[in-house]
């Protein structure tokens, strides 16, 4: 194979996907496609400059159901339905609809970065290759940083809202008597996280097979919501609410201007329908990646808006009207009362407990995800103790002590929980912030510095679609990154302040320091280990160059 050049702005990637297009047209049937999809996988991967280490077992669905599983649709809008309904029932709804199509946008602009160069890596990846040169390693290295923390924050999130609705189940249980503090709460998050982990740890096969099993019990649970809350509604409360109480009434329970607190609103969907770049950090254990990658991203993001939607319509229509009183439930999650109010006490504990089971499915997948980031921000040596991280286990096809990281960082992070609610939101703001700014800056690259270096992919929808979609999600990204850093109410005290900048911007400049004053002497951008003699590669990919980041 020869040796692409790093100077003209030829991409070598583009044989290999050539090949994979020669591949799907002539193929004879599914099984024979996917045969010879996971080779030519393992060529890309090996023109972008890295050998496959892990093993290719994650199908399409399953690429797909990671990211499903991990937005856990009916677990994380009932984690945040007192956020919806702040803005009132119909707020609630339309804030969920406006925000799922502009989030639509990312999605679709990071597939298509996604099938040109698929690697688990991708979000600092891309930032590298699509930046000025002046530029392309400090801002590499704090988009590997940010993505890393976002998504370890996220894994809190998910695990400390997991606990939060294990407690409440437990406080239906016991009929209120029943303390729930923040030392019980954490308790049972560190447990959460630390059974995740070791789920994790399982082989490449078991974790893919998991994301199957975790569809399919979101998926289930969901419609039992859609069938037992209508008709419990119907038959202790004889009356539905109507739709002007559902699509017309807007509300505001805070004291922020009512059209502000409406978009305050769209964090419901933000957050929730957040994780999606989980299905790039997997590409290189899907099977055809170029394919599924953006399947995954953008069918994800589809499937859950509408359904999202339709949870909220169903909520709000079967509630209690008086939407102050569930705002302000002593089990401290409005779904629960909710669920309560329509069902009854039993109901509602095998609700909460049946959400607790698929919440923690969800931070398993999450875990699964992050760890995939840390492993491959270690292989180009971007974090600390990189040469450790960065070891795959060699029969289980796994990076182990990536998982292991994960778990200790989420720990950590975890312990803000500790210093009260204001800190506990933190973190629900930490994993967007830091998510969005990881997003957005190779979306934005690709359209200015690096629009003559894009060499589309499988997925592209053609030069005018492809860039106003990317401007507009870049619009959008910056909009949440003044959002999410607003507190919930405009009248502040210490205690409701949102720290989500204060946090945010600490890691940002703890990592330039970090940087600047240590690891810029080893991190220089991504760098091929094609030619690394401690990991095992095939032998035809010998003579291959990194083709978009640092020769070795």
């Amino acid at each position: 194979m020869s040796k692409p050049s790093l100077t003209t702005g030829f991409s070598p990637i583009t044989s290999a996907q050539s090949r994979i297009h020669d591949i799907t047209t002539g193929a004879s049937n599914i099984r024979e496609i996917d045969a010879k999809l996971a080779v030519n996988d393992d060529d890309l991967l090996a023109e972008i400059g890295y050998k496959q280490e892990l093993k290719r077992r994650f199908s399409t669905f399953q690429i797909f159901g990671i990211a499903y599983s991990i937005m856990g649709i009916l677990p994380s809008v009932s984690s945040l339905l007192g956020t919806a309904l702040t803005a009132g029932p119909s707020g609630a709804v339309w804030s969920w609809a406006i925000a799922s199509c502009f989030i639509l946008t990312i999605g679709t602009a990071m597939s298509e970065l996604a099938s040109a160069i698929p690697t688990s890596g991708g979000l600092y990846y891309w930032t590298f290759y699509y930046a000025p040169d002046s530029l392309k390693v400090p801002l590499s290295f704090m988009i590997g940083i940010s993505n890393t923390m976002a998504l370890c924050s996220g894994t809190v999130s998910v695990f400390y809202g997991n606990a939060q609705e294990i407690l409440a189940a437990v406080y239906l249980t016991k009929d209120g008597s029943f303390d729930i503090t923040t030392g019980k709460t954490y308790g049972v998050f560190a447990g959460c996280v630390i059974t995740g982990t070791l789920i994790s740890c399982l082989s490449s096969k078991n974790v893919a097979l998991l994301q199957t099993v975790s569809s399919v019990c979101h998926t289930g649970l969901l419609i039992l919501f859609f069938i037992a809350l209508p008709i419990g509604t119907r038959v202790n409360r004889h009356h539905f609410n109507d739709g002007g109480f559902i699509f017309g009434k807007v509300e505001n329970f805070s004291d922020w201007p009512k059209g502000w607190q409406f978009c305050l609103s769209f964090m419901t969907a933000v957050w929730t329908i957040g994780a999606f770049d989980s299905c790039v950090h997997m590409s290189e254990e899907a099977k055809n990646a170029s394919y599924g990658v953006p399947i995954g991203i953008c069918g994800s993001i589809t499937v859950c808006g509408f359904l999202g939607f339709f949870i909220l319509i169903c909520t709000t229509a079967c509630m209690n009207p008086d939407v102050a009183t569930v705002l302000s439930t002593d089990t401290g999650f409005p779904m629960a009362q909710v669920i309560y109010d329509s069902l009854g006490k039993r109901w509602a504990i095998a609700f909460m407990s049946l959400m607790a089971v698929c919440q923690w499915l969800m931070g398993c997948s999450l875990v699964t995800a992050a760890s995939r980031q840390i492993w491959a921000f270690a292989r180009d040596d971007g974090l600390p103790f990189s040469s450790i991280v960065k070891i795959v286990n060699k029969k289980m096809k796994v990076p182990l002590r990536a998982i292991v990281l994960a778990c200790l960082i989420s720990l950590a992070i975890g312990c803000l929980c500790l210093a009260g609610s204001a800190a506990a939101s933190a973190l629900f703001s930490l994993g967007v912030l830091g998510n969005y700014v990881a997003w957005c800056m190779p979306i934005l690259l690709k359209l200015t510095s690096g629009k003559d270096k894009f060499v589309p992919g499988s997925f592209y929808l053609g030069k005018f679609w492809s860039n106003f979609i990317g401007w507009t999600a870049c619009t959008w990204g910056a909009f949440i990154m003044v959002l999410v850093c607003f507190p919930a109410t405009k009248s502040v005290t210490k205690t409701d302040m949102n720290y989500c900048i204060v946090i945010t911007g600490g890691v940002w400049i703890l990592a330039l320091i970090f940087f600047f004053t240590y690891k810029y002497k080893y991190y220089h951008g991504p760098r091929s280990n094609l030619h690394d003699e401690t990991v095992e590669t095939d032998s035809s990919a010998e003579d291959v160059e990194m083709p978009h980041a640092e020769k070795v």
